[in-house]
């Protein structure tokens, strides 16, 4: 299926449920677009950061993805990301799928018959094979990993010794 655009439907559930206030002047807050073909292993994300003070955010969906998928699933992870954009922007609450984003959520698919939001999709992505093992160095467990990462550390030696702070005792060390 060809990629469809992507403001004609930002403006429709923008309206529909989010009372207009991710646009200004028929404006949105939150620049959409598509990815191009590099977005390969998520559907679809929020960003924001500030430049000069000011905040510019853009969602942008997985063309490499969605563009296999049907009207429905473009439908509910754009409008996933929205729920993204308007806890950041409009309640200006830092959360990932907190409170604020579950509420909305389940709110919007109890009107919605064409589609459902979820917190995690389950569409078909093609994940490079886990080749590489890292080891706490403190407690010596082993992780899985496609890629060899710097400064990792294990996240529950972190919470358990060091009140969930990075410690350089926790390293994960790759063969």
């Amino acid at each position: 299926m060809p990629v469809i655009p992507l403001l004609p439907l930002f403006h429709k559930f923008n309206s529909q449920y989010f009372e207009n206030s991710l646009a200004v002047n028929n404006q949105p807050l939150v620049k959409v677009r598509w990815s191009d073909n590099r977005l390969k292993t998520t559907a679809g994300f929020y960003k924001r950061k500030r430049i000069n003070g000011l905040v510019d955010s853009e969602i942008i969906l997985s063309k490499p993805i969605l563009s296999k998928l049907s009207t429905s699933e473009i439908k509910s992870t754009l409008c996933h990301e929205m729920i993204h954009a308007w806890v950041d922007r409009i309640l200006k609450k830092n959360e990932i799928h907190g409170p604020n984003f579950l509420e909305k959520m389940n709110e919007i698919n109890k009107k919605e018959k064409n589609f459902q939001i979820s917190v995690r999709h389950s569409f078909p992505i093609e994940r490079r094979e886990l080749k590489y093992i890292g080891t706490c160095q403190n407690c010596g467990e082993k992780f899985f990993y496609r890629k060899r990462i710097k400064n990792i550390a294990c996240k529950k030696c972190c919470l358990n010794f060091f009140n969930g702070s990075w410690n350089k005792k926790c390293l994960i060390l790759f063969d």
